[in-house]
């Protein structure tokens, strides 16, 4: 078994409606198979994908298990995200991904401003996440945490962190979901949000994990395997080790989960493609089963 004991902290990376799914059916294994409630842990950290699966765990909405049916929650999330929106992501996300390897926190600051003004706002409406995530279901209370990219200055913003500007959950959630070219930026406090992955697909160094801390990591952009964009796969796992290595100089105790050869096949090159679904929670059910 991966753990002995519930994870501390869940940090849930970016992924599309595959990476959802993914993360969705590993997480509802190791509670299986360990016998713990990851609703509990202290943290909850989510980028993209992986902040709309963190918040369904702040809201007390159950993971689903195979052959179950989609929450409430999950299937509204779903439903807003159109089918293109993965190779609009995968493609601007790559050369920015190497960039951030390479680039220190002010440097890499400057090369996102700089590339996101190059890039037109206009698109559709943003996500509204109001209904699946009303307030009087989910609040930040200190423990949710979603990473957003602030568009004219470059810089990661943490909603839910001590410091960060004041949102609701639902607006955290469509600016943490706000892909550039696909949806518009999402305006609170007067600054320009867009989707968190562009930092980082996991952002685990924005875990608050102090010594002896369990933190367990799910990056479904980095996985060995699969068919998609291999430059953004590898960026992705290069800085999800780096920043694993953050923490561990924190004294944390980390765990990284990445999809295995069998779920790399199905979530396929495409991961907002909504078909496959099933299978591919199937497949990360396994893998927490077995981890």
């Amino acid at each position: 078994m991966l753990f002995k004991w519930r994870p501390d902290i869940l940090v849930l990376g970016g992924g599309g409606r595959q990476g959802d799914a993914w993360m969705t059916g590993v997480l509802a294994g190791l509670e299986d198979a360990n016998g713990f409630d990851l609703q509990g842990c202290e943290y909850l950290v989510g980028t993209s994908a992986g902040a709309i699966v963190a918040a369904r765990l702040a809201a007390g909405a159950p993971l689903r298990r195979p052959g179950g049916e989609l929450h409430d929650v999950s299937a509204k999330a779903d439903q807003a995200l159109p089918d293109w929106a993965g190779r609009s992501l995968l493609a601007l996300a790559s050369p920015l991904a190497s960039v951030a390897l390479r680039a220190g926190a002010l440097p890499g600051q400057v090369v996102r401003a700089g590339a996101l003004r190059l890039l037109p706002a206009s698109a559709s409406e943003p996500i509204d996440f109001r209904d699946s995530f009303p307030p009087q279901r989910v609040r930040f209370d200190g423990r949710l945490r979603l990473a957003a990219l602030d568009r004219g200055s470059g810089r990661r913003v943490v909603f839910g962190s001590p410091g960060a500007p004041h949102a609701s959950v639902a607006e955290a959630l469509a600016a943490s979901c706000a892909v550039p070219l696909v949806f518009a930026p999402v305006v609170i406090g007067g600054r320009e949000y867009v989707d968190g992955a562009i930092w980082s697909p996991t952002n685990a160094d924005a875990a608050p994990a102090a010594r002896d801390a369990q933190v367990l990591v799910l990056a479904p952009m980095a996985s060995l395997y699969g068919g998609f964009a291999p430059p953004v796969r590898a960026a992705a796992r290069a800085l999800m080790l780096v920043e694993a290595s953050a923490l561990k100089a924190r004294g944390a105790q980390v765990r990284l989960i990445t999809p295995d050869r069998s779920a790399a096949v199905l979530i396929g090159r495409d991961l907002m493609e909504h078909s496959g679904l099933d299978a591919t929670l199937a497949a990360g059910y396994a893998q927490g089963v077995g981890a």
